[in-house]
């Protein structure tokens, strides 16, 4: 019965990866959510490979973590926490007492309450959607193939770990626009709103084991009134489903924001003893839009005021956001770094360079269907250059992202200037020499950035990135420079990196 219900505490549907000092014949390749709190501190990371899925993945484990260790409840939260941390594991009669309490609704195929998913969904959609709907890596309907071939009439089999994959990104992830009809109390509807994180780019602090890394991923909860986890139940704690006409009572704290925010319903159909999928309904969760918030984004306020969180972007390097993860101001555009690092640091405090490091998971993609490329990228240890550590060096560590912004994009109109002047085009994003430019300077700008983060040295940062423009500029630009007329635009536009001709004062 287990088998066929797939109870996710004990099914091997976690990868990951094990500290060295655990003997090699004691490393399975993938656990369930049981031994993965239990081993917690022997394991240095997740093995997940879609980057939206571990995403979503550590909402779930710091929910559960939250939990287990009970740190929701705890009035003082920073000593709990540092007993916990210092204790070195998490406690095995706190893991088995809330496993315990609701073992029968970690079951991926459950009838009555299948995890994380809406039951009623074979009932109110008119049919399936399909496995190759359900798997976002695989083309469906008319689309494209890009990673695989697969045709909907002939989907190929999915392993009910990779189906839990694609749920959590369907859950965070999904698109907006059409989808399955869905009919709740004679209100049908055929289209849904966007997934809570798509297009944001998630940040969450790493530690050099999974249970550092999930004691550090918690934002301290706000005490300004009396916590009660009946009033903000995950979605297993539920006794009844939510309404899908109403957000009443859907996100109430902290526990339902991580796990219980979703815009997509789902409901998996079990193959044969529940090791495979076999198909998936995927519909609207509710009508109305939940409005986002999030503790593991950065939030920029643009000119009209309106906050915002910034996107993935495949093409931005993760240095480019440093300074917004380090400092609650940094320099540039308005922003507000994620929750959680204000009290990561705790976790690291006695750890100095072997400790925090930040890793960053998305996918650039647009608010309908089109995704791009998935994003997933990781610092090197940052703990000391955090402002509640150090400011002057976070302040600095500002300043020289700044630096390398400033020359890229002195660089960018440097070189849409000298192609307008040489070749009359119509449109700037013509410009072949500007993307050029960028392919070859943003990638040495960054190599730039971690070799004097690393060697904490600041001084002269803005000749450097300077001086690597001018060598590329000059590369660019070298086939037309043969010509007179090429000779004279490269050479106009060039003042452009440094910062463009002065601007003449009125009546001067």
């Amino acid at each position: 019965m287990s088998a066929e219900l797939h109870d996710l505490l004990t099914e091997p549907d976690f990868p990951v990866r094990w500290v060295g000092a655990v003997p090699a014949g004691d490393r399975p390749e993938a656990v369930g959510l049981r031994e993965l709190f239990l081993r917690a501190h022997e394991i240095s990371a997740l093995a997940i490979p879609l980057a939206p899925a571990l995403s979503g993945l550590y909402r779930l484990l710091y929910a559960l973590t939250a939990r287990i260790t009970e740190l929701d409840l705890s009035d003082a939260w920073h000593a709990d926490r540092g007993r916990i941390l210092a204790s070195g594991h998490f406690d095995a009669a706190g893991i088995d007492g809330y496993f315990g309490s609701y073992s029968d609704r970690f079951r991926l195929y459950d009838p009555e309450r299948p995890f994380l998913q809406d039951r009623r969904l074979s009932v109110e959609c008119d049919k399936p959607a399909g496995l190759n709907k359900l798997i976002t890596t695989r083309p469906s309907g008319s689309n494209h193939s890009w990673f695989e071939h697969s045709v909907d009439a002939r989907p190929h089999p999915v392993s009910s770990a990779e189906a839990l994959q694609h749920l959590l990104i369907w859950r965070y992830y999904g698109p907006s626009g059409r989808c399955a009809a869905r009919t709740v109390r004679g209100t049908k509807e055929a289209n849904s709103t966007a997934g809570p994180l798509r297009t944001a780019l998630t940040y969450h602090p790493l530690g050099r084991t999974l249970f550092e890394t999930l004691l550090a991923g918690l934002a301290e909860p706000d005490r300004a009134r009396h916590y009660d986890r009946t009033g903000d139940p995950c979605p297993w704690e539920r006794d009844a489903p939510t309404d899908p006409l109403t957000l009443k009572g859907v996100v109430t704290g902290p526990m339902s924001q991580l796990v219980g925010h979703n815009q997509h319903a789902l409901l998996l159909v079990p193959g044969a003893r529940g090791a495979e999928a076999a198909n998936a309904y995927i519909t609207w969760a509710y009508r109305e839009r939940i409005p986002r918030d999030d503790d593991y984004l950065i939030w920029q306020t643009s000119q009209a005021g309106n906050r915002y969180a910034r996107h993935a972007d495949c093409r931005r390097g993760l240095w480019r956001d440093l300074d917004a993860l380090l400092l609650n101001d940094p320099p540039g555009v308005e922003t507000r770094r994620p929750r959680v690092f204000p009290t990561a640091i705790d976790v690291f405090e006695e750890l100095e360079e072997e400790g925090l490091r930040v890793q960053a998971l998305g996918i650039d993609q647009e608010g309908q269907a089109k995704d791009k490329q998935v994003v997933s990228a990781t610092t090197p240890p940052v703990v000391q250059f955090m402002e509640e550590r150090d400011m002057a060096q976070a302040r600095l560590v500002g300043d020289l992202r700044l630096a390398g912004e400033r020359a890229g994009r002195r660089l960018d109109r440097a070189a849409k200037q000298a192609w307008a002047l040489f070749s009359n085009a119509a449109k700037a994003e013509d410009c072949a020499w500007s993307a050029t430019a960028a392919a070859h300077y943003w990638p040495a700008a960054e190599a730039e950035f971690w070799q004097r983060l690393h060697q904490r040295r600041f001084d002269g940062a803005a000749r450097s990135f300077r001086t690597t423009t001018e060598r590329i500029y000059d590369a660019i630009t070298q086939s037309a420079a043969g010509t007179a007329r090429g000779a004279r635009a490269c050479e106009s536009a060039r003042i452009e990196l440094y910062g463009g001709r002065p601007k003449k004062t009125p009546g001067a």
